[in-house]
């Protein structure tokens, strides 16, 4: 069943959305990230997407808030700074998953060492792109490296979830970019989540036509502008 998962991005220990990933076009939604993943599980929310964006862009983290929403009880995936095995072991002791960014480009025996250490369950590589360049460093660069062939080599090494943002919609609300997610559902043959961009229930139906798995959805979600919950 294609799932939607609210995202909790954390900025300056408050619950943000960016637009095209710049942290200073930000617009608050709760000002305790608490509060919005409460919000969301009383909507019956059965993972929650949460993203340090202080910790991704290097400028100091919000631990205490991500192991306070951990606490919760539901289901959890974290992304955002996690670039090296010490962090993903400590997170793995609160969230249920840990979600690589820039470490998979920059430090890819990091991937397979924790793919061998914890299973593909509870690692999950998510690749930013710019147009068709995987993003890193919180987005503030861009690599040379491919996001489609990248994506075809991490299910080589055994990557089972992977996570897809087209960068330059992302937080926009201006629609889904049906293209390059038609090629990485392509390149990609396990369970693929996309975001970026979503501002309607037909972007959802559009990435279910296109066979993926999920979505993880911001703006559009705080705004209203999505069924929530979606019940097909």
């Amino acid at each position: 069943m294609f799932q939607v998962i609210p995202a909790v991005d954390i900025q300056q220990g408050r619950a943000v959305r960016l637009f095209e990933g710049d942290p200073k076009r930000e617009t608050v939604y709760f000002d305790e990230p608490l509060q919005a993943a409460r919000h969301w599980i009383g909507h019956g929310a059965e993972l929650l997407h949460l993203v340090d964006l202080d910790a991704a862009l290097g400028k100091g983290d919000n631990s205490r808030l991500v192991e306070q929403i951990a606490g919760l009880g539901v289901a959890t995936e974290l992304g955002g700074g996690i670039r090296s095995a010490a962090a993903a072991r400590r997170w793995l002791e609160h969230v249920s998953r840990v979600i690589l960014g820039t470490a998979a480009v920059t430090q890819p025996e990091l991937t397979v060492q924790l793919l061998e250490e914890f299973g593909p369950e509870r690692v999950v590589v998510s690749l930013d792109a710019r147009d068709g360049l995987v993003a890193i460093k919180g987005w503030t660069e861009t690599s040379s490296v491919d996001a489609f062939e990248l994506a075809g080599q991490l299910a080589d090494q055994g990557l089972r979830t992977l996570i897809y943002t087209d960068v330059t919609r992302d937080g926009t609300m201006l629609g889904v970019n049906a293209e390059p997610v038609e090629r990485m559902r392509a390149a990609f043959p396990h369970e693929l989540l996309a975001g970026g961009g979503v501002a309607s229930d037909a972007d959802l139906d559009l990435y279910a036509s296109l066979g993926l798995d999920g979505a993880i959805v911001g703006r559009a979600l705080y705004e209203g502008k999505v069924t929530y919950p979606r019940t097909a």
